[in-house]
């Protein structure tokens, strides 16, 4: 079995720009070793190493990058998940790991059909024990019209814009997820993914997850393209300085500690439509379905110029998030089902940052 590197790309994890002088230094932080996929995408003879090359650019928790592939025979692919790459305080049950692995499947599917191939999916051809999935490829596929916008997917980790969207997009996005418009609801959402963010931030032990998982500066960033990329002139300045590293970023009282929320709150605030993705059951296969619509929506937001930005927080099954998880459901479920996804939904900054920046994923 092998991982992202068996196509020799490191896989990409995406930046945060931060604002700073144009200089020299600012010119040539840009860590094009992990940019790679991006500009390797596509560029293989082999119809499963073609799709595969897109799938890699999949979002997925903290940007752990779990897949393992394994190629057999001519057109077969098997798909498992690396346990090593577990969240065990964010995620406890690899529900969102799962979520994010349907994402990796569907951006398969969707290349596939690029070279004229059905990916014909078995989940769990083992059972629950075995490989995640086994794939087929099968002549006979017309291109999907996502895939051309594959490149340009990315979650916007900014402020969003304070249009809002018209009916006709309100119905479009709405055979996706429940799209969330009305004003006194979306305030209220405001208020709970704020919250729960603030739950995750000041519970030590997910917070350290998170921050182990950070990538500062372009050497960083380079050398273990995963994680969560802490990118771009002034964040690497000021972690040259000592100013922000992992031990700052996790101390509650630091600059850099509070810096974070002061950063995240007015972007969380700036939220005029929120989607959620809902599930009448919530096993393997239901999250694994979760996670390729979720891909789905957010190509489909990419092709209508919009901006999506995974805020699941609040569906975080751990002990002290449980009053905000059962908040939510209470409000939104019906018996019986469960919120996979919960994201931002808009349009981003008027004048937002080249695709490649942003591309950072953590799937809540």
């Amino acid at each position: 079995m092998e991982r992202r590197r068996f196509l020799k790309l490191a896989g990409g994890s995406g930046l945060v720009l931060a604002a700073g002088g144009i200089t020299a230094f600012a010119t040539t932080r840009t860590p094009t070793h992990a940019l790679g996929p991006w500009a390797q995408a596509g560029h293989y003879n082999d119809p499963r190493k073609f799709a595969l090359s897109y799938a890699l650019l999949a979002p997925n928790p903290h940007n752990r990058q779990p897949w393992e592939i394994g190629l057999h025979g001519d057109d077969v692919i098997i798909i498992d998940r690396d346990k090593t790459k577990n969240l065990p305080h964010t995620d406890p049950f690899d529900r969102q790991l799962t979520i994010g692995m349907g994402c990796f499947l569907e951006l398969l599917t969707i290349a596939a059909t690029a070279r004229g191939y059905r990916a014909v999916t078995t989940y769990f051809p083992d059972g629950a024990d075995g490989p995640l999935a086994h794939i087929q490829f099968q002549d006979g596929a017309v291109q999907d019209d996502l895939f051309d916008h594959i490149l340009h997917r990315r979650s916007c980790k900014e402020g969003f814009d304070t249009r809002r969207l018209n009916d006709a997009q309100i119905r479009s996005l709405s055979h996706h997820g429940h799209v969330v418009h009305d004003a006194a609801e979306v305030a209220h959402l405001q208020d709970l993914t704020w919250r729960a963010w603030m739950v995750e931030y000041e519970t030590p032990r997910t917070q350290r997850e998170s921050v182990e998982l950070m990538r500062f500066g372009k050497r960083a960033i380079n050398e273990n393209p995963d994680g969560i990329a802490m990118g771009g002139a002034m964040l690497e300045a000021m972690n040259m300085l000592g100013v922000l590293d992992a031990e700052t970023a996790a101390d509650p009282s630091s600059t850099a500690y509070r810096q974070g929320i002061d950063m995240f709150r007015p972007l969380m605030m700036s939220t005029p439509h929120y989607i959620m993705l809902k599930t009448p059951a919530n096993d393997r296969v239901s999250q694994l379905d979760a996670g390729r619509r979720w891909a789905r929506l957010n190509l489909t937001t990419t092709a209508m110029g919009l901006a999506l930005h995974p805020v699941s927080q609040a569906l975080q099954e751990y002990q002290e998030m449980a009053t905000l998880y059962r908040d939510i459901h209470k409000t939104y479920a019906a018996p019986g089902e469960t919120i996979q996804m919960l994201g931002r939904l808009g349009y981003g900054p008027k004048v937002p940052p080249a695709p490649r920046w942003g591309l950072e994923e953590k799937l809540v």
